[in-house]
């Protein structure tokens, strides 16, 4: 009789304690799906929607999960607020290593089903998993998961409709003083922290970003976007002409158009079959033109089958005219069907350089994150220090490391850069188009151009003094055109004096045809002329030159 008075009372205060408990509804519309569901012809989940929350829900093997962070351990009673889900099937749910079955609802009505009670031993993320046992006769449709005891004291769960990841981002602090015009990364993501719907962003500056991403299971892309200037958020055709980005030049293969939606800019990218493990190195060149308030932003790739450089794209920026500034790296996951998931990327080896051509290291970073993290919707993030390097990570439902706005300190013990534009992994069939491109030019251009050491010449005025030679100093008048006549440069009242060493190979080659007091045309194909540096605001990358020059005067270099 008196143990029996003691479970009377033991069942009184437990459900006395749970009613004072507040009460917790997890929405059944931020979940996760294992495999992950299908989407319809918007793109939206055929699973989740705010005014539904899960419903649709009749694969026997799809699996759902809720997460939540328990700031207290103690007990947790579960309870399902749904509707019907079938006569055959059987709901199971799991939390904290216990499984419970529930019976079959007849009926359509929502109501709310108990599970069962968990205690929570410790502080920490939980996951509540959903399945069925059996198929399920009709769809099931529930709402959200109601979560009582003391367990829910401080609770923390994702409450939106949005089941991304929080963003998390490194600022790296640069003196006003420096006028960065280059920017480059090194950047590694390592063996399983790759999921699909990632961007690992290695060079962000104030009106753009530079990095890879994971697209789907068959696509991965490289990626150089740069915002236009105004504050249109959505819709490109909204936007002044004045107030476009302008694409200048791009890569071979490389894909490029508009974006919009988080700003709007022009887009390009590049499908590349990046891997995890493996690092890639990522150069930003900016050449501001203070006359037209422009700078001429340019994106390249460091190939690492062909130790070569890639240019992905070159994209003149409106309303602007100055250096890189506010200078970045991020982890995004840009869809949230996988929300769940880890993400991590190590950025290494960071430098600038001066509008002086000197290198300045980047070692110290500060820690951000999105509106998402700001809300404490998510706070599964972190960030750190590894080697001579920064990492990131964010989602996996794993205990932060950081707090929004501490900062890093890197070691500094790598060499600087040395980039040679030289090795272009377009170059084959960079030279194919400028030879496709000097062949059409040629047909409405009268000339008696001859090919000679990969440039095309024309002698329009015999010299009478000395044969030039390459590494001669040379007094002259020119005028410098791209294919389309388009003057870029030109001598005007008095004549240039050069050392031919400090020029373009071009120049170097094709003035050895010529005598002093000679006149000469060039068409110097973009490999010996500028290739694929974005050189003057004038010149865009893998630009065909055409020169012609009237060579006043020339010395040996000893007496130059």
């Amino acid at each position: 009789m008196m143990n029996k008075s003691r479970t009377i009372l033991l069942a009184v205060l437990l459900l006395s304690t749970f009613a004072s408990m507040a009460q917790v509804e997890i929405p059944a519309y931020t979940g996760y799906a294992i495999p992950v569901e299908a989407t319809d012809s918007m793109g939206e989940s055929v699973l989740f929607t705010k005014e539904k929350g899960l419903s649709n829900w009749k694969n026997p093997t799809q699996k759902i999960s809720y997460y939540f962070f328990a700031k207290q351990s103690g007990a947790l009673k579960l309870s399902l607020k749904m509707q019907q889900f079938g006569s055959s099937a059987r709901l199971q749910v799991a939390c904290a290593s216990k499984t419970f079955i529930l019976p079959p609802s007849p009926g359509s009505s929502l109501r709310v089903l108990p599970a069962g009670t968990v205690l929570i031993p410790s502080p920490g993320f939980y996951n509540i998993e959903l399945s069925f046992t059996g198929k399920p006769g009709k769809q099931a449709a529930i709402q959200s998961i109601i979560l009582e005891g003391k367990a829910t004291e401080g609770i923390q769960y994702n409450p939106q409709p949005r089941r991304n990841a929080a963003s998390v981002h490194l600022l790296y602090p640069l003196p006003d003083t420096v006028q960065a015009v280059s920017f480059y990364t090194e950047l590694k993501v390592p063996p399983a922290m790759d999921p699909l719907y990632t961007y690992f962003m290695a060079d962000g500056f104030k009106r753009g970003y530079f990095g890879m991403q994971v697209n789907s299971a068959t696509e991965r892309r490289i990626i150089f976007s740069v915002w236009d200037a105004g504050n249109e958020a959505v819709d490109r055709s909204k936007v002044a002409e004045e107030k476009k980005v302008k694409l200048l030049a791009k890569g071979t293969g490389v894909e490029a158009s508009d974006f919009g939606n988080e700003g709007t800019g022009g887009h390009s990218h590049w499908v590349y079959n990046w891997k995890a493990g493996e690092t890639y190195s990522f150069l930003v060149t900016a050449l501001p033109d203070s006359a037209s308030q422009a700078t001429y932003y340019t994106g390249y790739f460091l190939v690492p089958e062909t130790k070569q450089w890639k240019l992905i794209a070159c994209f003149r920026a409106p309303e602007d005219g100055e250096p890189l500034r506010h200078l970045y790296s991020f982890v995004e996951n840009f869809d949230g069907v996988n929300g769940q998931l880890q993400r991590k990327a190590i950025f290494s080896n960071q430098w600038v350089r001066s509008a002086k051509g000197e290198w300045l290291p980047l070692s110290k970073a500060s820690f951000s994150y999105d509106a998402t993290g700001k809300a404490g919707d998510r706070i599964d993030y972190g960030g750190g220090v590894v080697d001579d390097g920064f990492y990131l990570w964010n989602g996996g439902f794993q205990k932060g490391n950081v707090e929004f706005g501490e900062t890093f300190s890197r070691l500094v013990d790598t060499a600087k850069p040395v980039i040679d534009f030289t090795k272009n992994a377009d170059s084959l069939a960079q030279a194919q188009a400028d030879e496709a491109a000097i062949a059409s030019w040629r047909k409405t251009h009268a000339d008696s151009l001859i090919s000679y050491q990969g440039l095309y010449c024309a002698i329009s005025k015999q010299g009478h003094g000395r044969s030039i030679n390459s590494t001669d100093t040379v007094q002259v008048r020119y005028r410098g055109m791209l294919l389309n006549g388009e003057v870029f440069d030109q001598t005007k009242e008095k004549p240039a004096r050069f050392p031919l060493g400090r020029l373009i190979k071009g120049w170097q080659t094709g003035l050895s045809m010529c005598r002093t007091g000679g006149a000469i045309r060039l068409v110097i194909p973009s490999a010996l002329a500028y290739g694929i540096r974005c050189r003057s605001p004038k010149i865009p990358p893998n630009s065909v030159l055409v020169f012609d020059i009237e060579v006043e005067d020339s010395k040996p270099a000893a007496n130059g």
